[in-house]
């Protein structure tokens, strides 16, 4: 990984939203796939020390997700959500939801920038609440996204 493809993630105070920009060194088209194929996903999403098994993941309008993530010690973590916008090459709307904080829904957004051989991947995430914000900030959400974005990276290198 090059510091250009670093993870900058702004969750400014007062405001429940959570943005982050990652660049990788994959077409915006590969990219788009590895966020849409449940075979790639599983690749690539969330911590490294973390197991996934994935439920469904029917990237379409209106098609739903799942997985639960697994710990060495055994302990798991359920996630879940809607797909409300898949547009081929250009980004994703959907929500995401904790089984262990049920109720407390975010709605996160993708946009996919294409920069030649390069994608800038932006998301925008809204909270319900400030406090959900905060509490999804403190429980480490920008570790596992930096070793996802990382694991995204080696998965787009070896295709």
């Amino acid at each position: 990984m090059t510091t250009a493809n670093a993870l900058v993630v702004t969750a400014e105070p007062g405001v429940p939203f959570v943005d982050s920009v990652r660049e990788v060194d994959a077409a915006v088209a590969d990219v788009f796939r590895a966020y849409t194929d449940p075979d790639l996903v599983v690749q690539w999403l969330g911590p490294r020390e973390l197991a996934m098994d994935l439920s469904s993941w029917d990237a379409r309008i209106g098609g739903t997700w799942a997985y639960t993530s697994r710990d060495p010690a055994g302990n798991s973590y359920g996630f879940r959500g809607v797909f409300h916008d898949v547009d081929p090459g250009r980004g994703i709307v959907q929500t995401f939801e904790y089984d262990g904080f049920p109720g407390h829904v975010s709605l996160d957004s993708v946009v996919f920038e294409d920069l030649g051989e390069r994608t800038r991947i932006r998301n925008h995430t809204t909270f319900q609440s400030q406090e959900d914000r905060d509490g999804m900030v403190a429980s480490g959400m920008e570790r596992g996204m930096a070793e996802g974005f990382e694991r995204l990276e080696e998965l787009l290198a070896a295709k």
